[in-house]
């Protein structure tokens, strides 16, 4: 498997649920953002973005700038933490409680399809900058994938000098327009691992599937 780093964003304002800590509520007797946290727990380090209470000795904790900024700007203060050597991350939302390793597993293998990191009979550069999971409607879910962490570093920089010295309040697609970014349907057994949770009945259906 290839060495990887993760960043969990957890910090959304939840407007449809109330505003509540939505990553803190439970699915299958276990918070979200520990779930997701599970799915990742080869990965190192491990950094959650947001509010948290009680998390793994090992996850690091941060906030973006400002508080409520946006996923582009959790995004940064997620990747401001990693080691300058880190060449894979994963990056998802706090709100994905069917995530499983298996799933992100899938991930890595379809960036990095030799162990070496190299596509059959080419070179690192010639494979996606990033792989993401589609849904059922074949919607990309951008914050259900895995990325060569100097590429999102460097399409990261490129926005913020547009935007005038900061990411807050850009969008995920910004952010990766100019990525080359392979979709993926998810074809494994099990939960659909992209499943997010914006709504009370969305977490009901996700209890429903882990039973």
């Amino acid at each position: 498997m290839t060495a990887y780093a993760a960043v969990v964003l957890a910090g959304g304002a939840a407007r449809r649920m109330g505003g509540r800590d939505k990553p803190a509520l439970p699915v299958g007797g276990m918070p979200m953002r520990e779930r997701v946290l599970a799915a990742v727990a080869d990965a190192a380090p491990r950094i959650l973005v947001g509010p948290a209470d009680a998390v793994p000795g090992d996850v690091l904790v941060t906030r973006e700038r400002p508080p409520g900024g946006g996923p582009v700007a959790a995004t940064a203060a997620g990747l401001a933490l990693l080691p300058p050597d880190t060449t894979t991350v994963a990056l998802l939302a706090a709100d994905l409680p069917l995530l499983t390793r298996e799933a992100v597993g899938v991930l890595l293998r379809a960036l990095h399809p030799e162990p070496d990191g190299a596509p059959p009979g080419g070179h690192v550069d010639d494979g996606p900058d990033g792989v993401c999971l589609l849904d059922d409607r074949g919607r990309r879910q951008p914050l259900c994938g895995v990325w060569r962490a100097a590429a999102l570093r460097d399409a990261l920089a490129r926005l913020v000098g547009r935007r005038g010295g900061t990411p807050d309040g850009a969008s995920m697609r910004e952010l990766l327009a100019e990525l080359r970014v392979r979709d993926l349907a998810w074809s494994g057994s099990g939960p659909p691992p992209w499943f997010d949770c914006d709504t009370d009945s969305d977490v009901r259906r996700a209890e429903e599937w882990t039973r």
